[in-house]
């Protein structure tokens, strides 16, 4: 038996798990996959928009609508989360400033907000005035470089002034030979010194002048020096872009939490889901592991539920419309989708935030306010009341509500 069963390995539970593992706590994290943050940025949105473009998080943090998971938090504790996280991962992972956000070029050439980022991007924060050169691989499929030049040279910085930007392309294949190579097989190939130098030498020749050398994000997965080799032999900035999944920087944020969380000794169970809960008077005594030699009882004295949402599974819509969550059984805020979805794609979609509510501890609540376990904690993407997509606002929840769930198990902030 565990102190604590944590469900989930997205940013939330990994976030969850070590911080329940530095108090001292035995935590077991059982997860049916590895989770979302492969499918990230590799980046740490506090607030991006309100709808508004925003430049400082924690302001528009204390602003939210009472609503929102950031409103029972408050701005104090979600940067204290993010600040904690920031200096677990230490800043070959994440720099920035959780009061700030940078505005980073994308993979469409769109200028994109985010507090923290990987220190290989953020030299690409948009200011007026700022130049790109954009170097495309003719290999790489997912880094359109014209069209990323293209954008950026018709974008405005956040501070208003104009951005310059030209593309150019170099002929390098990550392995002989290979027809359709992934962003994974370029950074794996990057791992190797000769050709991280190879790739420099190539794109130097093609670069031209340009205060920032705009390149794919496929620079090492597991050698993290990887682009201060490159801009070294280029002798300036470079930026990495993230592409579309599988992320790179997602990849390299993963496998570091991962490893952090099983050297501080979480019990790391994958490839099972989580089916059903026994209770224990009003409490969770375990929860069911579908497991493959039969049903498996996984207790502890608390819980920490964070599945994700809708884009996870972790909530159901059926052919009637009908939204359960089908672990626990919580009650949501909302149990029919049909009046949620709207018929103009661009337009608010009400049902992604559809969720549970929690009280001040992160514990889900029914609709009186009260506890429905008082051992159960929520945290991340099942929690109700924001459209994390579209404020960018996933991971400062994610975090926050992870650390503050840990932090009421432990017996409050350390």
């Amino acid at each position: 038996m565990s102190d604590v069963v944590v469900i989930g390995a997205g940013l939330a539970g990994l976030t969850a798990a070590l911080r329940l593992a530095r108090a001292g706590k035995s935590v077991t994290l059982t997860t049916k996959g590895p989770g979302g943050l492969q499918l990230s940025q590799g980046t740490v949105d506090i607030l991006g928009y309100t709808p508004e473009r925003v430049t400082a998080p924690l302001d528009a943090v204390a602003a939210v609508s009472s609503e929102h998971p950031y409103a029972s938090i408050g701005a104090d504790a979600v940067a204290a989360g993010v600040s904690w996280l920031a200096e677990e991962l230490g800043p070959n992972l994440l720099v920035g400033d959780p009061a700030r956000n940078y505005h980073l070029p994308t993979a469409v050439g769109a200028v994109r907000p985010t507090a923290l980022a990987q220190p290989s991007m953020v030299a690409g924060d948009a200011v007026g005035g700022k130049s790109y050169a954009v170097v495309g691989v003719r290999q790489l499929k997912d880094f359109p470089a014209d069209l990323i030049a293209g954008n950026l040279a018709r974008s405005k910085a956040p501070d208003g002034g104009a951005l310059s930007a030209h593309s150019a392309w170099i002929n390098l294949p990550a392995r002989k030979g290979e027809a359709d190579p992934t962003p994974l097989t370029y950074a794996r190939a990057m791992d190797d010194q000769s050709f991280a130098a190879a790739f420099a030498t190539a794109v130097a020749a093609v670069a031209g002048k340009a205060d920032v050398v705009a390149l794919p994000a496929v620079l090492g997965i597991k050698r993290r020096d990887v682009w201060r080799q490159v801009a070294d032999q280029l002798g300036r900035d470079i930026c990495e872009i993230p592409l579309p999944p599988p992320s790179v920087p997602g990849l390299r944020l993963y496998d570091a939490l991962l490893a952090m969380v099983r050297a501080a000794g979480v019990r790391f169970v994958q490839g099972s889901r989580i089916v059903g809960f026994t209770p224990s008077g009003d409490g969770v005594a375990s929860v069911t592991l579908a497991a493959a030699g039969g049903p498996r009882h996984l207790k502890a004295a608390s819980f920490v539920f964070a599945p994700g949402g809708f884009e996870s599974g972790a909530l159901d819509v059926d052919s009637f419309g009908a939204i359960t969550e089908p672990v626990f059984g919580l009650p949501l805020t909302a149990t029919d989708a049909t009046p949620l979805i709207p018929s103009v794609y661009w337009g608010p979609q009400a049902l992604f935030e559809v969720g549970v509510r929690t009280d001040d501890a992160g514990r889900p609540v029914d609709a009186a306010g009260t506890a429905v376990h008082p051992n159960l904690f929520v945290a991340g993407g099942i929690i109700a009341g924001a459209e994390r997509w579209r404020d960018k606002s996933g991971d400062g929840i994610a975090v926050a509500t992870a650390v503050r769930a840990a932090d009421h198990i432990t017996g409050g902030a350390r």
